[in-house]
């Protein structure tokens, strides 16, 4: 495997001191689910924030290491943050559309990227709803507006927006923990799907979930990154008792 994205020696602390991250060394691998589980405050959310730099809006105190996504740190100053986060997408773990029709969010951040050709929004509009399996179910009304969708099919609408600007990375912070459990299984057959072609970083709400769907799997702790493996591996045959007492339901 190729690692889309290498972090090393990666320090992050809050002015409040409630998160942070410590000496964090993982290789994040190409076109794979990387799952990162362990207890509420382990850095997990921390560490998504960090790999597009959703951190500098935050209370951050102090940052050290790196972060080299195609060749670059992006911690560095000078890195075009807002060309980091198209190419590195978010999504969050309640559904955020935007106040406008189910077509327009997606094709409102096309248009502030420059596109300004209708028949390539229509194609790109279309591209990414088959691509987050909600076309067939909005294709005869997409002048509605995106808050009459239901909740599964408002979280689908925010990744297909997120997939209509072509990211290489997508990054899921709980994205079904306020999902039913038929929308929840059709965000992960999406994730399975797009990992084909994109690389899926995945904060899930529980470990059953991350077991599931998880190429790779990362365990974090109080900040620290306790256990990195292949996800069978991880969930099955844990090294470190600290990650088995997890899984098991032990603590946390």
């Amino acid at each position: 495997m190729t690692a889309k994205i290498v972090i090393r020696n990666l320090n992050v602390n809050y002015q409040d001191g409630t998160e942070s991250l410590r000496n964090i060394n993982l290789d994040i691998e190409e076109n794979a689910i990387t799952v990162l589980f362990g207890p509420a405050g382990g850095g997990k959310s921390t560490l998504l924030r960090t790999l597009n730099r959703l951190n500098d809006l935050g209370d951050l105190e102090t940052q050290s290491g790196q972060v080299i996504f195609n060749g670059v740190n992006i911690l560095e100053p000078g890195i075009d943050v807002i060309e980091l986060r198209r190419k590195i997408g978010m999504v969050f773990s309640r559904p955020v559309p935007l106040p406008l029709s189910i077509y327009q969010n997606i094709s409102y951040p096309l248009e502030v990227a420059g596109v300004r050709s209708k028949t390539r929004l229509d194609e790109a509009v279309e591209k990414a709803l088959r691509q987050a399996v909600l076309w067939d179910e909005v294709y005869d009304r997409l002048s509605d507006p995106a808050h009459a969708l239901s909740g599964g099919q408002q979280q689908r609408l925010c990744i297909a927006r997120v997939l209509a600007l072509q990211p290489e990375v997508i990054l899921l912070d709980e994205p079904t923990s306020a999902l039913d459990p038929i929308s929840t299984a059709k965000v992960e057959e999406l994730l399975c799907e797009i990992s084909r072609e994109i690389t899926v970083i995945i904060a899930p709400h529980n470990t059953q979930q991350a077991a599931r769907i998880g190429d790779y799997a990362a365990f974090f702790l109080q900040g620290e990154l306790i256990e990195y493996g292949v996800g069978k591996h991880i969930f099955t045959r844990p090294k470190d008792k600290r990650t088995q007492d997890y899984i098991e339901g032990r603590f946390g």
